[in-house]
């Protein structure tokens, strides 16, 4: 089992940025990804993006594709979500998840969250 803890959370006003980080310990494989996820009040958990840990190769969801960058550090096991851009609508608490790299990404492993607010 795959242990991950986010940090980086906060409030930022619109247009603003953010960079949230999530540190992964235990066992990954080769075919093992990294994700974000968020869940607005009143709203299902949604996706935001996926990279895989060996190779980089990463994907995005629609509403944040051209603002938001995931990328991983391999010698610190941890994974990043640049936030660019900021709208009041991607207030959320953002979850970071790890599982078997796939689309869609079904994680098995999930951190504690952490809280975004943008303010308009």
């Amino acid at each position: 089992q795959v242990q991950l803890v986010e940090s980086g959370g906060g409030l930022v006003q619109a247009g603003g940025s953010l960079r949230l980080s999530c540190a992964a310990s235990g066992r990954t494989f080769s075919s093992y990804g990294l994700g974000w996820f968020r869940q607005a009040p009143g709203k299902e958990r949604e996706f935001v993006a996926a990279i895989r840990w060996s190779g980089g190769s990463s994907y995005y969801a629609d509403s944040v594709k051209g603002r938001f960058t995931i990328s991983r550090d391999n010698a610190k096991n941890t994974v990043y979500l640049q936030m660019n851009s900021l709208k009041p609508e991607d207030t959320a608490v953002y979850y970071c998840a790890g599982g078997v790299y796939t689309a869609p990404f079904f994680p098995s492993s999930w951190g504690q969250g952490t809280q975004v607010t943008v303010s308009s």
